[in-house]
């Protein structure tokens, strides 16, 4: 009796382990699809006082992969005070994900995640919608000078969503 409940218990409970884990792990994947934030709608405050000091155009960067992508364009603002915002306009979208956050990165063109790895970049925080308009300020120790796209970057996998590279305006 005893030897046939030890043939039994350790596949139970490793099964009951792995059965556990692979839930939690795809949870990561699937609660964001199933549950996503609603859109974003923010405003631009003083949008008298802002200039536009560059634009760019989140584009779908490996095409052959359906879930990672991004569309829609993105301003940089500078108030009178010197506060630089990146704003994500009404028509930004992203395919949703875990963790996502808006990187500034001095890399110009890119394509991989190794564009974004293996350069210099700063994160502007997590992504507040899958959709829809929302301000990063720049922290005052940044500057805008050098980096030369922003980036939808998925922190927990280190995957490259969607970049946008900023092309300066003649303000």
């Amino acid at each position: 009796m005893m030897r046939r409940l030890k043939r039994w218990f350790i596949p139970f409970v490793l099964g009951g382990a792995l059965g556990t884990a692979g839930g939690f792990a795809a949870g990561l994947f699937v609660f964001p699809i199933l549950f996503p934030p609603p859109a974003a709608n923010e405003q631009l405050a003083d949008v008298a006082t802002q200039t536009v000091i560059g634009r760019g155009t989140f584009i779908h960067a490996n095409p052959s992969d359906p879930i990672h992508f991004g569309e829609g364009a993105a301003t940089i603002y500078r108030s009178a005070d010197g506060l630089v915002t990146v704003r994500l306009e009404s028509d930004f979208k992203v395919g949703p994900g875990p963790k996502l956050h808006v990187y500034l990165v001095d890399h110009a063109a890119v394509r991989t995640a190794a564009d974004v790895t293996d350069s210099t970049w700063v994160d502007l925080g997590q992504l507040r919608a899958f959709e829809g308009s929302q301000n990063y300020v720049l922290p005052l120790d940044v500057n805008l000078d050098g980096f030369k796209s922003i980036v939808i970057w998925c922190k927990t996998f280190g995957v490259l969503i969607s970049p946008a590279r900023i092309e300066a305006t003649n303000a």
